[in-house]
């Protein structure tokens, strides 16, 4: 037989008003003798179990700030209401800081050059440029006198990894081998790279777009640093008494040079993707 226990005899009046011992119109007052916390909690907690009042107040409550009410929280479709307008303004600024779309780009034709601006000549400053830019990019030796007949290669793992991340606006470039047979042995400065093509200009001033898809590119960088044989710009020269050759043509073929294939297929991607994409090495076959 199971009995159950009926309701206890000591039952406790919520309504009731705390005992106290001072009259209506008197303040409880407290001191910091007796405060009033460690009082009331080592009261109200339970001396069974072997627990010690004073010991859990010690450990569990002094000292320590504590909520006398939950805090309130915000509801879940106002938490997905400020994510979104988040978000709507963060695409927003974006928008307003980013480049030019392609559509924008086509319509005011910022890529077409004039005929007058389609020289061979016009380029070779940025070329220039572009050579000084790897020599600091790869950290290539100084230039010794007397050039070496037998000079020491640099290790081409390090060299590859910076290459497929360079910028290739002002290089050099000869295709060795495309789909399309006209093309092969052209050779120009590169004046646009987009993700598919290189846009190039011949030394017969003519501009050409040199797809990426199934070609092989080779372009030379000199061995060593060639920074101080890059000719000055003239507005460098004007005021600054720059002691760097003046922008006439510098023989760079009698310095020994690297040459380097680029694998068309694996490169298709623009300038800025590519700065910050991770390549792996892989092994490549070329039909």
């Amino acid at each position: 037989m199971s009995s159950i226990a009926g309701p206890s005899k000591s039952t406790l009046n919520p309504y009731q008003p705390f005992p106290t011992t001072q009259s209506k119109n008197e303040r409880l007052k407290f001191s910091s003798a007796h405060p009033f916390t460690p009082a009331f909690v080592e009261s109200r907690l339970s001396k069974s179990k072997n627990l010690d009042p004073k010991a859990l107040y010690d450990s569990r409550i002094r000292g320590r700030g504590i909520l006398l009410e939950n805090p309130a929280r915000d509801s879940r479709l106002k938490k997905e209401s400020d994510e979104k307008k988040a978000r709507r303004f963060k695409e927003k600024d974006k928008g307003k800081r980013c480049a030019i779309g392609r559509k924008e780009v086509a319509l005011k034709g910022l890529w077409k050059l004039e005929e007058d601006q389609k020289k061979y000549e016009l380029f070779v400053p940025l070329h220039h440029l572009w050579l000084g830019y790897m020599s600091e990019l790869l950290g290539l030796s100084q230039l010794p006198t007397p050039l070496p007949s037998n000079p020491t290669m640099p290790s081409s793992a390090a060299i590859h990894g910076k290459l497929v991340k360079a910028d290739f606006h002002g290089s050099i470039i000869t295709v060795k081998q495309a789909r399309n047979p006209c093309l092969v042995g052209l050779s120009g400065i590169v004046i646009h790279e987009t993700e598919n093509a290189f846009k190039v200009i011949t030394t017969r001033n003519q501009v050409k777009l040199v797809p990426k898809q199934g070609a092989i590119f080779s372009f030379r960088i000199p061995l060593y640093d060639v920074r101080a044989l890059v000719p000055a710009l003239p507005s460098e020269q004007d005021g600054r008494g720059d002691d760097r050759p003046s922008s006439k043509a510098t023989d760079f073929d009698s310095i020994p040079q690297m040459q380097f294939e680029l694998y068309g297929n694996q490169f298709r991607f623009r300038a800025a993707e590519r700065a910050g994409r991770k390549f792996k090495a892989k092994e490549t076959i070329e039909l």
